[in-house]
């Protein structure tokens, strides 16, 4: 990735790029940018997204597509930024193979120009950090409608950590089509996923509150019946696990070995 000569230090092409983009609206201040030359100066690979449009190998216009997801977003640097670089490695990744034009991995590819590019602006590295992972993830939810099982929904939201907020947000923001139904359908998928996310984390905190074994695990192992005993024994398990984590299943059951000797009295 080169930069152009340029009359602006990264300091000023930082601050100016960040103005544009913290308007309510973008749009205007990107399109003046890109029509001025100030785009070239600001972030070089902006341009480069008007991609050449032929008869046979149609696709959207990639620079006007970018423009739209980015004034779709809420004024949030992290997230115009990532809005503005999500498509940044199409250009590179354009293939006219099998018929169609295709961008491969431009997500990952594009993760990394975005990674330099902010770099080079000098923005701080949290920011950076941040920005780029949104750009490798931005292409992630594309398989959801294909049907997700409950691990990979919960791979998605781990991957994306402290940005899930984020990421689905300008997934929800990448939808351009003017086709209404489609839209309609893409955040359908979004609030479905969103709802699953939520209901795996209830699920999972749930589990996090259970014992390692369950009451007639401890009895069969101690060779018990029932009783408050086994209510006692539950509650040492937890405390444990909420203490060590989940342990092999002979270390847990050593453990209650160990409590039980100390305890079986009181079952008499």
């Amino acid at each position: 990735m080169t930069t152009p000569a340029t009359s602006l230090d990264p300091d000023e092409r930082r601050e100016r790029l960040s103005a544009i983009l913290l308007e309510p609206d973008p749009t205007d201040g990107l399109w003046r940018a890109v029509d001025t030359g100030l785009a070239g100066e600001l972030v070089p690979e902006l341009p480069a997204l008007r991609l050449e449009q032929d008869p046979i190998h149609r696709h959207k216009d990639v620079l006007a597509h970018t423009i739209a997801v980015t004034a779709k977003t809420r004024p949030d640097l992290t997230l115009r930024l990532a809005a503005l670089f999500h498509d940044i490695g199409k250009p590179a990744t354009r293939s006219f193979e099998h018929g169609g034009v295709t961008f491969r991995h431009h997500e990952a590819v594009g993760a990394k120009m975005t990674r330099r590019r902010l770099r080079e602006l000098g923005h701080d590295k949290g920011l950076v950090a941040d920005v780029t992972e949104l750009v490798r993830l931005s292409g992630r939810f594309k398989g959801y409608a294909e049907g997700w099982s409950d691990s990979a929904v919960r791979r998605y939201a781990r991957d994306a950590g402290h940005l899930l907020g984020l990421l689905n947000e300008l997934i929800r923001c990448d939808c351009t089509t003017r086709n209404r139904q489609k839209a309609l359908r893409i955040q359908e998928l979004m609030d479905e996923l969103e709802a699953r996310i939520l209901q795996l984390a209830r699920e999972d905190r749930a589990a996090a509150e259970r014992p390692q074994l369950d009451g007639k695990q401890v009895m069969e192992h101690l060779g018990i019946g029932g009783g408050p005993i086994v209510g006692e024994a539950l509650t040492h398990l937890l405390a444990i696990k909420r203490s060590d984590g989940v342990l092999p299943d002979d270390e847990i059951r050593a453990r209650l070995d160990d409590w039980w000797a100390e305890n079986k009295g009181d079952a008499d």
